[in-house]
């Protein structure tokens, strides 16, 4: 068992670590400001679902491969960065669209070009999972909290991981939450909407670029 100081430690951890600037929380935050914020909550759960992903991995040992193959590392981030360049040419291709000249029209056009329900979590899956550096970052994370009198260090792993991704769910729930409130009250006309589209397509594109030239260290 965990002790609750420990415990403690690691939320006060966790909660710093979910509230500085990182590929993540700007995902969600680009998102609901593009799609509301129920939808910037699919995707957190979807991230937070990724972060299960990378929890088991390092629990498991599985993640060690990251840090000794660098064939591994580079496949997995090189697939990460194509998706985001996906996600990027998504969002520059509907700010592109010819033919919607009025707000109303701009307006359905926009709202025609929301991602469904399970496609945002789908994409906050992928967004995780392909990013290599959080098994990394979760490697170097868990066992500065795991002491193995407390009992399995892979037991606790994974209740370290759980505390993880609760305290990112709720944080990154209210930055959906602010995102869409911010984007509600001061960029609501759908030209601001298209322009916030070209601006997630710009985001996507230097998150892309900055995870290929990420190294294991």
């Amino acid at each position: 068992m965990i002790p609750a100081e420990q415990i403690l430690a690691f939320i006060t951890a966790s909660v710093l670590l979910a509230l500085a600037p990182g590929p993540d929380n700007l995902f969600v935050v680009t998102q609901s400001a593009l799609y509301g914020a129920r939808k910037g909550v699919l995707i957190t759960l979807g991230l937070c679902t990724g972060l299960i992903f990378h929890t088991g991995l390092v629990a498991s040992g599985i993640a060690v491969i990251f840090q000794i193959s660098q064939l591994a590392f580079t496949l997995l981030k090189t697939a990460g960065a194509a998706y985001l360049l996906y996600l990027a040419w998504q969002a520059l291709r509907s700010s592109a669209e010819p033919g919607q000249t009025t707000d109303r029209g701009h307006a359905a056009a926009h709202q025609t070009d929301a991602p469904a329900a399970f496609a945002l979590y789908r994409r906050g899956i992928l967004m995780n999972i392909t990013n290599p550096k959080v098994s990394l970052f979760f490697l170097a994370l868990l066992p500065q909290f795991t002491v193995p009198a407390n009992g399995h260090p892979g037991l606790q792993m994974m209740m370290l991981g759980g505390i993880f991704i609760l305290v990112s769910l709720v944080l990154f729930s209210l930055f959906s939450l602010f995102a869409a409130a911010v984007k509600n009250r001061l960029f609501a006309s759908p030209r601001h909407s298209l322009w916030l589209q070209r601006i997630a397509g710009g985001v996507f594109i230097a998150m892309a670029l900055r995870l290929l030239i990420t190294e294991r260290s």
